[in-house]
């Protein structure tokens, strides 16, 4: 697991899309898309899940182990343009107005499989971090949004 921190987040969702991306569309032509877009989005959440439990049993959980940890990993080329809503010790929400994972998706061939492949993630890595923290997002870029809504909340705050 080591090994995957010193290669970008942005490069490994590019080696993995190269791989992933075919094998849903091959698996969606035999058991159709519905039932091949919930198995892989269900396998990857379990994946996110246990990264999310991996991060918090290295780094500690909360949010500001979350903001200065795993959202700084997750833009640490500059991969998002962030606009800051609220940052308190209660929640951290931002929106994303330009996404390279989107960009990256789209260059790929494969921007509708993008939730899928990464978006969908996002709630089961933060289920596995810490469980006092609630996560909404109501829209995001790779599904045509004007941009990703993130709201990272203290459930008892």
């Amino acid at each position: 697991m080591e090994k995957q921190n010193e290669v970008s987040l942005i490069c490994r969702r590019e080696i993995e899309a190269e791989v992933i991306a075919p094998l849903i569309r091959a698996f969606a032509e035999e058991i159709g898309e519905e039932r091949a877009h919930r198995i892989a989005g269900d396998a990857l959440k379990k994946i996110a899940y246990t990264q999310g439990k991996a991060a918090a049993a290295k780094f500690g959980s909360g949010l500001d182990s979350l903001k200065t940890n795993c959202l700084s990993a997750w833009n640490k080329c500059g991969e998002l343009e962030l606009e800051t809503v609220n940052d308190s010790k209660d929640e951290y929400s931002f929106n994303v107005r330009r996404c390279e994972y989107a960009e990256l998706y789209e260059k790929l061939g494969c921007r509708d499989l993008g939730s899928v492949i990464s978006c969908s993630r996002d709630f089961a890595f933060i289920e596995g971090f810490d469980k006092d923290i609630e996560f909404k997002r109501t829209k995001t870029l790779m599904d045509g949004g004007d941009c990703c809504d993130f709201c990272y909340r203290r459930k008892n705050g």
